[in-house]
């Protein structure tokens, strides 16, 4: 996975180019991403894109997914992994910094996870943070208070999620020891959703890549031209913690940061396996290329809206244990397979079952 390619247009709008292949898995695909953070004033999605998997061997079309919910869906599930070998066990509390799209998909993941019984949301937008916590109350059927401030909302957590399009540090405050915390919205070097000294109380920090965390997430540069960070203390990426190379949380009073920030081969990854299962489900060709506004979409998103969800975000969390590395190339060593079938032993269902 090369790094992202960011062609900057309309002034604050971005288009990213994200090319993504492996030879272990026989797969080849591209990400493109739009990023228009005035969006959300006119009522629209601020990141919209496309995934196109291709035929490994001739090089042909497959298919073409939507890059938004294809985005949901593995922003999720990578950050449910991070959070199942890096939160505590007991976590209860869940506070959430964001209100759109990619939040509910990271709710989602971590309740999947983690027996949450307290969410904690707080948002730019009052308004927008109230109708995002009624939606994700009547969705989980879970207590969901907001909050003013972030600094409010991450007090009494055991796991915080920043999920934005801030430019600069959405909270003040120093996180509690044994907070686990999952840093998603910054992807561009001057964008640093987190502050600075939150990587000073950090016990560990996990990347999914070294090189584009280093490269691409404000939340990471800004530290280090700070000369408070250094690439000495990034404890290990995430592949490296799923297979047992690194460990991950190992007491109660640990700090844990896991730093996101989207590696294309995950989603070509995703792509595949959605692709897979439509053609498993004997879907006609044509249906298979969608914008994401068909009523395929809203057939085929693993139920996101029905009860059994937190059953089948399990399952895409188990297929990314099993197959993305530490170097965004995919295992399937016979250690690493033995290594995530211990993940979730009660999840054996097919996601498209129902």
């Amino acid at each position: 996975t090369p790094l992202r390619y960011v062609l900057p247009f309309n002034e604050q709008n971005r288009y990213l180019v994200m090319p993504a292949l492996s030879d272990e898995l026989n797969i080849v695909g591209l990400k493109t991403v739009s990023f228009a953070p005035e969006n959300s004033k006119k009522g629209k999605a601020t990141i919209t894109g496309s995934v196109i998997l291709s035929d490994y061997e001739t090089g042909e079309t497959l298919s073409i997914l939507d890059g938004g919910f294809l985005t949901k869906v593995r922003t999720g599930a990578i950050s449910g992994v991070a959070t199942k070998y890096l939160a505590k066990e007991n976590a209860k509390t869940l506070s959430v910094i964001g209100a759109g799209v990619q939040a509910e998909g990271l709710i989602e993941a971590i309740l999947a996870v983690r027996d949450i019984e307290n969410i904690h949301i707080a948002s730019r937008t009052f308004e927008k943070a109230e109708n995002f916590a009624q939606n994700i109350r009547n969705r989980f059927n879970i207590k969901v208070s907001v909050f003013k401030s972030a600094d409010e909302a991450i007090d009494s957590a055991d796991i915080v999620v920043t999920a934005t399009n801030a430019s600069q540090p959405v909270y003040t405050h120093s996180l509690h020891p044994g907070v686990h915390l999952n840093a998603v919205g910054s992807f561009k070097p001057d964008m640093q959703e987190i502050p600075s000294e939150t990587m000073l109380v950090a016990n560990k920090i996990v990347v999914e890549s070294m090189e584009a965390a280093l490269e691409e997430t404000g939340d990471l540069k800004i530290p280090q031209a700070e000369g408070i960070l250094t690439k000495n203390m990034l404890h290990s990426e995430l592949g490296d913690i799923i297979s047992g190379e690194k460990v991950g949380r190992e007491t109660e009073e640990e700090v844990t940061v896991f730093k996101s920030v989207g590696l294309a081969i995950v989603d070509i990854i995703v792509a595949q396996y959605f692709y897979k299962k439509l053609k498993e489900k004997d879907v006609p060709a044509e249906t298979l290329f969608y914008d994401g506004s068909h009523h395929l979409h809203h057939q085929y998103q693993f139920h996101l809206n029905k009860p059994e969800s937190k059953e089948n975000i399990k399952r895409v969390l188990l297929f990314l244990s099993r197959n993305t590395s530490s170097s965004g190339v995919e295992r399937n060593n016979q250690s690493n397979h033995n290594e995530n079938n211990n993940l979730n032993k009660d999840v054996q269902l097919d996601p498209f079952s129902e």
